[in-house]
């Protein structure tokens, strides 16, 4: 049987055939990759420098605690506080104690206040008047008291006490931090109030709103009356009485810049005229941390004192433009006009 011989490659067939097994497509790709991958990558790390520090951040500031909410600082007291006092009004042909009260004090319930069924009130006017009812000449001069007046302040709570009963709590089964529950004061609360650096009142409020020790509160509220025996609507304060120590029920509440819209409005604090005058008077003082709280935009100097007549409004009381103003004369227990 005859023999076959396989021919030996030779070094060019082997080339040639290398050279045909490169698939010299991916040469012709190549530069094109380079232009495209380069730029790529560069515009890519550019960007990830910024990118990826500003993901780590909103990640962070996500999971952090909230910052802490700085506390507002309380308003600073005023120079002076409001102080109690009475107009002087010099009798014309006609009048009588009752038309006085009516027309210059708004007070429409005077007859039934000041009664001749019962002498002991219409005693207790003529004190507080400096007069006669019962015999009035024109040109006499007549001391003429704001009835159940109301005093506008602001301070920080000093102490709290809440007159509604304390639920008793079950111990835990496990321990629970300890929080800082604020006072109860849906029925009442005494709250001790520092209105002045030398000077507390006991501010007596109804409130759901939560009090703590060194909330500043302000409030416009029935200033003491002049204890009468036998006349226990007596309708008016003690002239120059001191606010240090004064009990006074609240109205108008609110907690730093929290108002009550719930709390007791001024005319539900027993007893007053108010809805039946249309209105209340009230002890002020001008200034940012005073009157001026309640935006009535009184023309006066800082630190006058004064007396306004709000006017009942819905249920609240406003200051209308044109309702009556008085300041105090100072060294006197006399407003006179402003």
């Amino acid at each position: 049987m005859a023999r076959r011989f396989h021919p030996r490659s030779r070094p060019a067939e082997n080339l040639r055939i290398v050279l045909a097994s490169i698939p010299w497509k991916l040469f012709l790709l190549l530069p094109l990759l380079v232009v495209v991958a380069v730029p790529t990558y560069l515009f890519g790390s550019r960007i990830g420098k910024h990118l990826l520090p500003s993901v780590t951040n909103i990640f962070y500031n996500a999971s952090a605690p909230a910052p802490t909410a700085l506390p507002t600082p309380p308003p600073a007291f005023p120079a002076v506080l409001p102080v109690a006092g009475s107009l002087l009004y010099t009798t014309q042909s006609g009048d009588s104690c009752d038309s006085i009260l009516t027309f210059q004090m708004n007070m429409n319930d005077a007859g039934q206040i000041f009664s001749d069924v019962k002498p002991a009130t219409v005693n207790a006017l003529d004190k507080v008047g400096g007069l006669n009812c019962l015999a009035l000449q024109p040109g006499m001069t007549m001391a003429l008291s704001p009835q159940y007046p109301l005093v506008a302040l602001g301070g920080i709570v000093q102490k709290i006490a809440s007159n509604t009963t304390q639920q008793v709590v079950p111990t835990p089964l496990i321990n629970v931090p300890q929080q800082t529950l604020a006072p109860d004061c849906s029925d009442s609360c005494d709250l001790t109030v520092r209105i002045a650096p030398q000077v507390q009142v006991h501010l007596l409020v109804q409130t759901a709103l939560a009090i703590h020790i060194g909330s500043w509160v302000w409030a416009q509220a029935m200033l003491a009356r002049e204890q009468i025996k036998g006349f226990d609507n007596y309708p008016y304060a003690q002239a120059g009485a001191s606010l240090n120590g004064m009990a006074l029920n609240a109205c108008d509440f609110q907690v730093d810049s929290t108002h009550d819209d719930n709390s007791l409005s001024c005319d539900q604090l027993m007893p007053n005229t108010i809805d039946d005058d249309g209105g209340a008077w009230l002890f002020g003082v001008i200034g940012p941390s005073a009157l001026d709280h309640w935006g009535y935009h009184l023309k006066l100097p800082l630190n006058t004192r004064v007396l306004i007549w709000l006017s009942a409004q819905n249920g609240n009381l406003t200051f209308h433009p044109g309702n009556p103003v008085y300041r105090y004369a100072t060294g006197t227990d006399r407003y006179v006009k402003a």
